[in-house]
């Protein structure tokens, strides 16, 4: 259990905390102070996509208006991390009997190796959804009068600081810095200067470089020579993770290419030991087929900005969507690619890709065709600083929850017993880092990177 506490970790973060006793929106829209999302001839504020403006706070007057579906995804994503899967992994852990506890828990954590759990769609949204606000943030720039050269020198700089800020946030609680490269953050500023490059041409390239990206990375593993039970006992391979056979065993935990070219690459930095392997058999290469992912999110932006209607522009997100993640799901089925994630298959970045689309569809329908968006408030709020509640998730989680006991008693989340502790534990840490970024909200602060 310790050993898959700690891969969890590596790419997120997350772990339930000891107690510490033993298209375009037809107008924009605004946060008004009763906390309720509605149309405004002159909105409260208007902050762009642009992840990067030229100063952390975002405070510029001429931006584009926000899409609140844009937003509420974000929103939903960051939901999901800053109240920690709601504590019901660890809270299934306590009903080891009990088929629907052990259910629940499923779907918030990762699968072994081949398949796909709800935990699993965190990483390829936070993706998926960089993609999408460039359109925005290059509209930006170009309502600022931001230079081309400009507009390169920021997202070089924008690059090397989510790069950096993965190292810092994985590195937290480490002896010294832990430099991998396959946190999120990390992942997403490896491949955003080839998104952005594309996203400059007038021409939609997005969906035939990803192809290409998708083909080529694919015909790397599957040429790939295939390792021995014995080669991957002796490199660490966890007994209970599963071995793929037959052509699917080109994609081997611990017996690929990206695992090899980790063996060789991260030993270029100072490290306490020889790096061997990542428990998870997470890899750094994957930030290659990631790039896929952020390109399809490039190419719904795209459509999103350009196709008038609201509701054309979400049942085309909604179907293609389907169909995209059918592909992937049929190339996993036939033997062609196994879907696995933690090294990023192009099968399991056409599934995964296509539930975000899907996903984003369906969004775009309740908030931009529907008009529903006072459904998604509390996602829209969240999904404004995103980036706030990444780095409170990340650093500020035991803290908060030793903070609760501190004042409220040290068996505040036992009043419903000790088994439901981790989920009092979590929705309680999760509140309050929700009620901060509400609080900005309010102040009309946005942080961006």
């Amino acid at each position: 259990m310790a050993a898959r506490r700690v891969e969890r970790s590596e790419e997120l973060g997350r772990s339930f905390v000891q107690p510490s006793h033993a298209e375009r929106p037809t107008q924009p829209y605004d946060i008004s102070s009763t906390g309720e999302i509605g149309s405004t001839d002159e909105p409260a504020f208007k902050p762009t996509h642009d992840p990067l403006p030229e100063s952390p706070v975002n405070t510029k007057t001429n931006a584009a208006p926000r899409l609140a579906s844009i937003d509420a995804y974000r929103g939903l994503v960051m939901v999901l991390l800053a109240f920690n899967g709601f504590g019901i992994l660890d809270a299934s852990r306590n009903f080891p009997n009990s088929e629907g506890w052990q259910t629940a828990g499923w779907l918030f954590d990762h699968v072994a190796w081949r398949g796909c759990s709800l935990w699993d769609m965190i990483q390829p949204s936070f993706m998926f959804l960089v993609g999408v606000s460039i359109p925005w943030s290059l509209a930006s720039q170009k309502a600022n009068g931001v230079t081309p050269a400009q507009g390169w020198l920021r997202a070089v700089a924008r690059s090397a600081l989510l790069i950096v800020l993965g190292i810092f946030l994985i590195s937290n609680n480490k002896p010294t810095t832990d430099f991998s490269f396959m946190n999120v953050l990390t992942q997403i500023g490896m491949g955003y200067l080839v998104v952005y490059a594309i996203a400059q041409s007038p021409s939609p390239l997005a969906p035939f470089v990803a192809t290409g990206i998708l083909l080529g990375y694919g015909m790397l593993f599957a040429f790939w020579p295939v390792g021995t039970p014995e080669e991957a006992a002796m490199l660490g391979l966890p007994a209970d993770r599963q071995q793929l056979p037959g052509f699917a065993a080109h994609w081997n935990q611990h017996l690929n290419p990206a695992a090899s070219f980790d063996r060789w690459f991260l030993n270029f930095f100072p490290r306490e030991a020889p790096f061997v392997f990542n428990r998870g058999g997470y890899q750094t290469l994957n930030f290659i087929p990631s790039i896929a992912t952020m390109l399809l999110g490039l190419a719904a932006g795209q459509s999103i900005k350009e196709t008038p209607g609201a509701f054309p522009v979400a049942i085309r997100l909604v179907l293609g969507g389907v169909v995209i993640a059918l592909l992937g799901w049929m190339l996993d089925v036939f033997g062609i690619c196994p879907m696995v994630k933690r090294i990023w298959t192009p099968s399991w970045t056409l599934w995964s890709g296509g539930l975000c689309l899907s996903i984003l569809g369906l969004f775009h329908f309740l908030t931009e065709a529907a008009q529903r968006r006072w459904l998604v408030w509390p996602l829209v709020i969240a999904g404004m600083n995103s980036i706030v509640l990444y780095v409170l998730y990340m650093l500020l989680r035991p803290w908060m929850a030793a903070t609760w006991e501190r004042h409220l008693g040290a068996k505040v989340f036992l009043v419903a017993g000790a088994s439901l502790a981790p989920i009092l534990q979590a929705c309680a840490v999760g509140l309050s880092f929700w009620l901060f970024v509400w609080w900005l909200a309010r102040q009309k602060v946005f942080i961006r990177l």
